[in-house]
């Protein structure tokens, strides 16, 4: 009766029950009960009402279809609600790892407690673990080591009973197996340990088998590893282990099988005694669950404890990159709080005293600019009048030179002429005083910059002349307005292309306008001697030649590019210089096409393609001055083609 209640709730084992013969007779009860019925009311169906399976076949297949749409319909819902919640989601997922980059980046304190955290995190998971894993073994051994020596007392025992009995009847023998059994089982309050009970398979003489098998509660064979029962079939005598899991309500639990060979009426028994360990893997989870709330503690403390150490040693550091910055910004009274006399207390005093001296000295470089500035400012003031009288005896002078002699006719024109250089030597005095004394100030309003422009080539078509250069115009626009100071932007073409000329040697000069959207760049580019990239970044400042022997045959006064970028810096813009030694130099002035706008790039390359432009011929407008076109400043670039004398062509700078 045991064995048969044992195999009830086994519908896994349903073939091996139909093999017993325990479900045959009630599978043959209920086929007879329930033929009968089924063989009454499945005459009269087919024939009173064949149409309608086909009719149940349609709606069966149209509703499948409806219920496969929905599930498709629903399906594709979920699937855009997963994708809108991701396409939501990646964008803070990114903002998030992007801050904690920066913040990586930028701050030593979350960097040195980030990583704190981390080391800590590992060490204790690494030792955590090893520890937990000591443990179980400790615990797993010594459960071990109590199994199989309760095994050897209760197997002998067994093995005892069986020898010693004196049944001869099934029932007789059931009860005797049954007693011995539960007798191991030691059940009372809690079962001390489970056995499943089995006869060996492929016995070549049993005798009196009058019982299969037997186990506690719900347990069969199956918990039992194959392993192990194939080491207890062919180890004779001998105890055997091993790991497994077995039931025990709603639920598994780990145990250890020790497996024996008994003998009963001469047939073989295969005795497994189950002990549980569900009470050690308890303790084990209480260790684990104490070694993970220790741990988290632990890494906490050592959080708060690198939190609070960094943020002593990297605040005074903090500190002293605010106060540089504010140094660096000009506020020169700021200084570090020192506290203490350890050694960051030595970095605040130092970092003071450094403070201290930098303010001094350059509070005297400070003073002595302004003296300076004051000084330039007040003698070129002073000059004024006396150079205005002796310009006036100069010039009576100079318009009497034909009644002197040769030597005094000669004298009277150096003197005119080096008066002359003089006074436009003490005007670029007195206008660098007032950019260096903040007084310049911008006139702009619009107006068109070719008129600017043409007005600086009729200027110098006498020193294109001179020097024999030709000065070649090329635009795609024929007009553009750009909110300026046309006095100050007249100056600074003006200084360009007289240093282009000057420097040119002869060769033609190209001046190019372009526009974008914001902004108009003029470039002037002269075939001459040029300059190399140290001399290009020397250029704008005051009174530096490339070259000091070189005499100056146009005069000036040393100061004409510097004037011109403070020119363009009042405008804000540029004013860039490029130069190679031997293929000529190229100045770009780019300014903003609205007064107070930026500049975002240049319509013009800084380093020319040698004068070409993109675009069509009817595009271009091209103004060509020189020995040829002197007489005719409005000559095209179609006039150009067709004068050969000029060799001015149809090639525009990029």
């Amino acid at each position: 009766m045991v064995s048969d209640i044992k195999q009830v709730p086994e519908s896994a084992a349903g073939e091996a029950g139909t093999a017993k013969g325990d479900a045959a007779p009630e599978v043959s009860e209920t086929a007879g009960v329930e033929q009968p019925t089924p063989a009454t009311s499945a005459t009269p169906k087919p024939a009173e009402s064949s149409p309608p399976p086909a009719r149940d076949l349609s709606w069966f297949l149209t509703r499948t279809r409806i219920w496969t749409r929905r599930a498709l319909i629903l399906v594709l819902r979920v699937s855009r609600l997963v994708v809108t919640g991701i396409r939501h989601i990646r964008p803070g997922l990114r903002f998030l790892w992007k801050s904690l980059l920066r913040r990586w980046r930028r701050s030593l304190e979350f960097r040195t407690v980030l990583t704190t955290l981390l080391l800590a995190v590992t060490s204790f998971a690494i030792v955590g673990a090893y520890l937990s894993n000591q443990i179980a073994n400790n615990l797993f051994q010594e459960r071990l080591a109590q199994a199989e020596s309760e095994s050897r007392y209760n197997v002998k025992q067994v093995q005892d009973t069986f020898d010693g009995a004196q049944v001869t009847d099934q029932s007789s023998v059931i009860t005797l197996v049954y007693d011995t059994l539960t007798a191991v089982e030691g059940r009372g309050s809690v079962i001390q340990r489970r056995y499943v009970f089995e006869a060996k398979p492929e016995q070549t003489k049993p005798r009196n088998r009058w019982v299969e098998s037997r186990a506690s509660d719900q347990l069969t064979v199956r918990v039992i590893p194959p392993e192990l029962r194939k080491a207890v079939q062919e180890g004779g005598k001998q105890q055997f282990w091993a790991s497994t899991q077995f039931p025990v309500g709603n639920e598994d639990r780990p145990g250890i099988a020790v497996g024996n060979l008994v003998t009963f009426n001469g047939t073989a028994y295969e005795l497994y005694l189950i002990y549980d360990l569900n009470s050690a893997q308890q303790t084990l989870n209480e260790i684990q669950n104490v070694l993970w709330a220790g741990g988290a503690a632990l890494v906490l403390m050592i959080g708060a404890i690198a939190w609070y150490v960094t943020r002593n040693v990297v605040s005074p550091v903090s500190h002293a990159a605010v106060v540089s910055e504010k140094l660096a910004a000009g506020q020169l009274q700021e200084r570090m709080v020192v506290k203490g006399e350890d050694e960051v207390a030595r970095l605040g005093a130092s970092f003071n005293h450094m403070a201290a001296s930098l303010q001094e000295q350059i509070t005297q470089l400070a003073t002595l600019s302004q003296m300076q500035q004051r000084f330039v400012s007040d003698v070129s003031h002073e000059l004024r009048t006396p150079l205005t009288t002796v310009r006036m005896a100069a010039e009576v002078l100079f318009d009497a030179r034909d009644e002197f002699d040769p030597m005094n006719k000669r004298s009277a024109e150096l003197l005119y002429h080096q008066v002359e250089r003089f006074q436009s030597l003490l005007s670029d005095l007195l206008e660098i005083s007032r950019f260096d004394a903040g007084a310049a100030v911008l006139d702009a309003e619009p107006q068109d910059i070719f008129q600017v422009i043409s007005h600086v080539i009729d200027g110098a078509a006498p020193v294109a002349e001179e020097y024999g250069s030709e000065v070649r115009l090329s635009a795609r626009q024929k007009s553009i307005v750009v909110e300026m100071d046309s006095r100050r932007i007249d100056r600074i073409l003006r200084n360009l292309l007289l240093n282009a000329l000057e420097h040119g040697e002869g060769r033609p000069i190209h001046v190019s306008v372009a526009a974008n959207h914001d902004a108009v760049a003029v470039s002037v580019r002269d075939h001459g001697i040029g300059m190399s990239q140290a001399e290009a970044a020397r250029v704008f400042d005051r009174f530096w030649r490339a070259d000091p022997a070189r005499a100056r045959t146009t005069g000036g006064s040393g100061l004409g590019l510097s004037i011109a970028a403070e020119d363009t810096k009042l405008h804000n813009g540029w004013l860039q210089a490029w130069g190679r030694k031997g293929s000529g130099s190229n100045f770009r002035l780019t300014l903003p096409l609205r007064q107070g706008g930026t500049i975002v790039k240049s319509p013009l390359l800084l380093e020319p393609a040698d004068f070409e432009f993109p675009g069509s011929a009817n595009e271009r407008h091209m103004l060509v001055l020189g020995t040829g076109s002197t007489g005719n400043p409005g000559q095209t670039a179609s006039d150009a083609d067709r004068n050969p004398q000029t060799g001015s062509g149809t090639r525009e700078a990029p």
